[in-house]
């Protein structure tokens, strides 16, 4: 069954067409929560949050083929939510023990200076860049997920990239 098919379902209350949608980006979700987190279980916690908002409200969702688009939406209002209850630091001690996507030539060291970096941009650049680099859509995509105009996006990405640039002391994770 097409994915459009499930969220129709999905839409019409159909809770095992939900659950399949969800089994086909649930790790997709996790690696967007863990971006902004940095932390395992505050990861699934809010995943588990955006599941069940999604749920409730999916029968609001009127155009079926952006189910995708819709349910990342939720996930990132749900991390903005979770931003403003908690106000915490970052645990980077769970970085070891985690898969990163991060090119492989780069050491656990220079991810830690990458994350802190992606952590320091203000929250219009982070999410962009979480969602072009570790999510790898495209810029059409993350326009319909956050609800800005493509050259809105292109903008912010230029000036995230520009930020990091500057953050990490321009190449330094390409020195040898």
């Amino acid at each position: 069954m097409t994915e459009e098919k499930l969220a129709k379902k999905a839409i019409r209350g159909n809770m095992h067409a939900y659950g399949e949608l969800i089994h086909l980006y649930q790790n997709e979700l996790y690696r967007i929560a863990f971006m902004h987190t940095k932390n395992e279980q505050d990861a699934l916690d809010i995943v588990s949050d955006a599941i069940a908002k999604g749920y409730e409200h999916v029968h609001k969702l009127r155009e079926p083929a952006y189910f995708k688009t819709w349910l990342i939406r939720v996930l990132l209002n749900t991390v903005h939510d979770f931003f403003r209850k908690q106000q915490k630091t970052t645990d980077w001690e769970l970085l070891e023990n985690v898969p990163l996507d991060a090119p492989a030539h780069i050491g656990l060291e220079e991810k830690m200076d990458l994350y802190n970096a992606i952590d320091s941009l203000p929250e219009k650049y982070k999410s962009i860049i979480v969602l072009k680099y570790y999510n790898e859509l495209k810029i059409s995509e993350i326009s319909d997920i956050l609800c800005m105009p493509e050259g809105t996006i292109k903008a912010n990405l230029h000036h995230a990239k520009q930020a990091l640039k500057n953050y990490l002391k321009e190449d330094y994770l390409y020195e040898s």
